[in-house]
């Protein structure tokens, strides 16, 4: 069973990015689940989904020894880190989110521009949940990556489908870059 957890703020696109998470698992013959947890603010609240994938069937939603996490705002890093396991792999959005020292001692951080990929390389910021996506499986192996990037292809408008390609691209790239 794998657990991870995408957090931000409302408006930021971590449901979608958890959304195409769980189907591409269930589209590679396992079992995904996606549980969202979000303030009633409806932009700029406290924003998390807990995505469990499993080649068995998933009894309960809710991740409880989480092994990834991508988070692009601090107060929903700070709010939801909580179920983190030691040795985590653990993503923040350099601009945004500053992990503690005793934090860098626990998880494996790693520090990606995520939205400024999207917003000056991809030329979109609602793109930064795709760029988020490809950094997920690139870093996890936890879905076939062609299945995932074809599953986000489904989700998109066909208009904005190749943009949301080249997201996707630049995410994978710059995961492999944090790895070296």
């Amino acid at each position: 069973m794998t657990e991870l957890r995408f957090t931000g703020v409302g408006g930021q696109g971590v449901l979608l990015a958890g959304e195409i998470l769980a189907e591409a698992k269930i589209r590679d013959n396992g079992y995904g689940v996606k549980a969202a947890t979000y303030t009633s603010q409806v932009r700029g609240g406290p924003t998390k989904v807990d995505i469990i994938l499993d080649d068995d069937e998933i009894l309960y939603p809710y991740a409880q020894s989480v092994g990834f996490m991508l988070s692009t705002a601090q107060i929903s890093y700070d709010q939801f880190k909580v179920d983190l396991r030691d040795g985590s792999i653990v993503v923040v959005e350099t601009n945004l989110v500053k992990p503690s020292k005793e934090d860098f001692e626990k998880y494996k951080i790693y520090s990606i521009p995520i939205i400024t990929i999207a917003k000056d390389e991809v030329g979109n910021a609602v793109t930064q949940s795709v760029v988020a996506l490809a950094i997920t499986v690139t870093l996890t192996k936890c879905v076939d990556r062609d299945i995932v990037f074809n599953t986000m292809l489904s989700k998109v408008p066909a208009k904005v489908a190749d943009v949301n390609k080249k997201a996707f691209e630049l995410g994978e790239k710059y995961a492999f870059e944090a790895l070296k």
